[in-house]
């Protein structure tokens, strides 16, 4: 329990300096803790410490941990935070409060029926692939704004933000504050950006959550 508490305390304390720095109220950004590969036990240390706030990148993974954990905690918010296939939307749109990976028209489409079939309407990020890899999800920069109009106007999802995960080999800084830009240029306010090696730059730069996973939980294991 202390190291899960003491991880996340010192994550907290760092995202709120960084936020001050910025001249930004730290309550302002959201820690989303990404408890993919860790088991149940530990998102309930951390949900003893205080954390709320949860990101898991796949369906069936999710489904196994978090449904008895929301049970137990009904301020508890799960972000889905990885790629999603349409077969999954259904799942995706029952257990998540956020899906931050909305890239493409089919998905769009399909998470707007699963919402009006369910009456569950779950906050919406759309990802942008803004280092353009081919291995990569998540729009294009080029494309984003015709995806926007069309999420909004034609799919009508509870659109709230972009997310984005810089390329490994480059300067983050210049991933967020395009992101930022282009959020700021469709009237979003949300921005999902920022993990365990670069919140702080993220949140300089105006993140509203970041995903932080091996500095909060360790790794796999420890």
């Amino acid at each position: 329990m202390s190291g899960a508490a003491d991880r996340l305390a010192e994550i907290q304390g760092r995202i709120a300096q960084a936020a001050r720095a910025a001249g930004r109220d730290p309550a302002s950004v959201t820690l989303v803790a990404v408890s993919k590969t860790h088991g149940a036990e530990r998102v309930r240390e951390l949900l003893e410490a205080g954390q709320r706030v949860f990101g898991e990148n796949r369906v069936q993974e999710a489904e196994e941990k978090f449904p008895v954990l929301k049970a137990e905690h009904a301020d508890l918010r799960l972000h889905l935070i990885g790629p999603l296939q349409t077969n999954k939307a259904r799942d995706a749109v029952a257990l998540f409060d956020a899906i931050e990976s909305v890239d493409r028209e089919r998905l769009a489409a399909t998470l707007a029926k699963e919402m009006a079939r369910a009456g569950r309407r779950p906050a919406c990020y759309i990802q942008v692939n803004t280092g353009e890899e081919p291995q990569k999800a998540g729009i294009l920069p080029r494309d984003l704004d015709a995806f926007i109009a069309s999420c909004r106007d034609v799919h009508k999802l509870p659109l709230v933000g972009l997310m984005c995960i810089p390329p490994v080999e480059e300067e983050p800084a210049l991933h967020f504050a395009l992101l930022a830009k282009m959020a700021a240029r469709n009237g979003l306010a949300e921005l999902s950006m920022g993990m365990s090696a670069d919140y702080e730059t993220a949140v300089r730069l105006g993140a509203t959550h970041v995903r932080v996973g091996t500095a909060l939980f360790g790794h796999r294991g420890t």
